[in-house]
């Protein structure tokens, strides 16, 4: 019912990558194209989650391991509302992510590997963060410190070093377009 109102169905699209890939950046692009589009959204950003619903985590593998569950309980919540739920979080853990996929019905979870190389990324340091864990000022800092695992098997792969963003909003759209999840020429 709620699908049919909102003229889409419901997913999740999990964007994960080294801090500075181009997560946050590319979800904002979309999530303003999909909205544009009559769209229902949400968007949950690490930065944002990190200071209120888990600001009481810090970045421990344990505490790295609740901020995911959190944020994929959350998910769950706006997907089950019928949204398109726009998720951007580093999550290092392959098995993390694999827990919120199993949240949800089988091809409602979309993850979108965000590659970006460590160069590039530490080149564009937009807060800072690898300057300050190069310096041991963080510490368990992935990509320097603690160890990312890429996704072996991502939905889509955005490469940040030689893609526009508009680029790969357009891919992206596409693409959920083909899994029917968006009508087609939704994002138009």
């Amino acid at each position: 019912e709620r699908e049919a109102r909102s003229g889409h169905r419901a997913a999740v699209l999990w964007f994960t990558g080294l801090s500075g890939s181009g997560k946050s950046t590319i979800a904002r692009a979309l999530e303003r194209r999909l909205f544009a589009a009559g769209c229902q959204t949400m968007l949950l950003d690490g930065d944002q989650v990190r200071h209120g619903l888990c600001g009481d985590l810090g970045f421990s593998p344990a505490d790295r391991q609740e901020n995911i569950r959190r944020v994929g309980e959350v998910a769950k919540l706006f997907f089950q509302q019928g949204s398109l739920v726009l998720c951007t979080f580093v999550s290092p853990f392959a098995e993390d992510r694999e827990r919120v996929r199993a949240l949800l019905p089988e091809g409602r979870f979309f993850e979108i590997y965000v590659r970006c190389s460590l160069e590039e990324c530490m080149r564009r340091d937009p807060k800072g963060l690898y300057t300050k864990a190069l310096e041991g000022k963080i510490e368990s800092f992935t990509g320097i410190s603690s160890p990312y695992e890429a996704p072996e098997h991502p939905e889509m792969i955005a490469e940040t070093d030689s893609e526009s963003v508009d680029g790969i909003v357009e891919s992206i759209v596409a693409s959920l377009e083909r899994e029917g999840i968006l009508p087609r020429a939704a994002g138009t």
